[in-house]
């Protein structure tokens, strides 16, 4: 799968934008409804995320976007973005490697973190196994 980097970037931002915000209104009141503007964002958000995602990664196999004629809770919306932003980070995880650059006495200097086939750095995987 040939992942838009930049693309997948935006997303991944937006998508954990969107959850701190809701995530602090759910937090006042979790079982109020978005708002239609919110929703609607978020909805843009997750559509351009499905795409990256693919059906292997997309955390839900039947949820395309929320219903705006049923506005969902804030506590809802909060879950439903964490799930894709766990997936998200799948996704990533699974496209990039690590190289590691030694010190001319032959100690680790540094390791690089990189999409693969490129050498566009990023960060570490949230999730390394030691």
């Amino acid at each position: 799968m040939k992942i838009n980097i930049d693309e997948f970037k935006k997303v991944l931002n937006q998508l954990e934008g969107l959850h701190i915000e809701i995530s602090t209104l759910s937090k006042k009141s979790y079982t109020d409804a978005l708002n239609t503007f919110k929703l609607k964002m978020t909805n843009q958000v997750i559509k351009r995320a499905n795409k990256i995602l693919g059906k292997n990664y997309k955390p839900f196999e039947d949820f395309e976007q929320f219903d705006e004629n049923d506005l969902p809770s804030n506590s809802d919306v909060t879950l439903v973005l964490s799930q894709y932003i766990n997936c998200m980070e799948s996704l990533r995880e699974e496209n990039i490697s690590s190289k590691i650059e030694y010190t001319i006495s032959g100690g680790v200097a540094k390791i690089i973190w990189r999409w693969n086939g490129t050498i566009v750095e990023t960060y570490p995987p949230k999730n390394i196994k030691k």
